[in-house]
């Protein structure tokens, strides 16, 4: 199995500071990781969920991929981040499978990983990110 458990749901939001306050009010959730990802475009909050991640994510930019969700579907689910030990063996695993990778090989990610999208077309609709810690 070359998964070894959820690293995080990525709900994409217009308004990260009002969407912070929401988890806040509602779940009592405090953010454990704050970071801009330049080459994605995104400023993301990532509240600790047992051993995973809920991570809140606005784009910083009009170009970025969030930006491009949010005008095409609005706010709400954007990806699912699946933890991997091997995010290169994980990556070449699912295109042999069938999968179309954005990203034809792993590269940096946020919290110092290792990471790898797959295109929803490929895997059920769902967007994937592969996440090597």
């Amino acid at each position: 199995m070359l998964l070894t458990e959820i690293d995080h749901v990525a709900i994409a939001v217009r308004d990260l500071e009002a969407a912070i306050d929401y988890y806040r009010r509602a779940f009592g959730a405090e953010v454990a990781h704050r970071e801009v990802v330049d080459h994605d475009g995104v400023e993301e909050a990532l509240l600790k969920v047992a051993e995973s991640y809920v991570q809140l994510l606005t784009p910083t930019r009009d170009d970025s991929p969030v930006a491009k969700s949010i005008e095409k579907r609005g706010e709400g689910l954007h990806h699912i981040g699946y933890r991997v030990r091997d995010c290169a063996e994980a990556l070449a695993s699912m295109i042999a499978a069938g999968a179309t990778p954005i990203d034809k090989a792993p590269r940096p990610g946020s919290r110092g990983t290792t990471v790898a999208f797959v295109h929803p077309k490929g895997s059920f609709g769902t967007l994937i990110e592969l996440v090597q810690e």
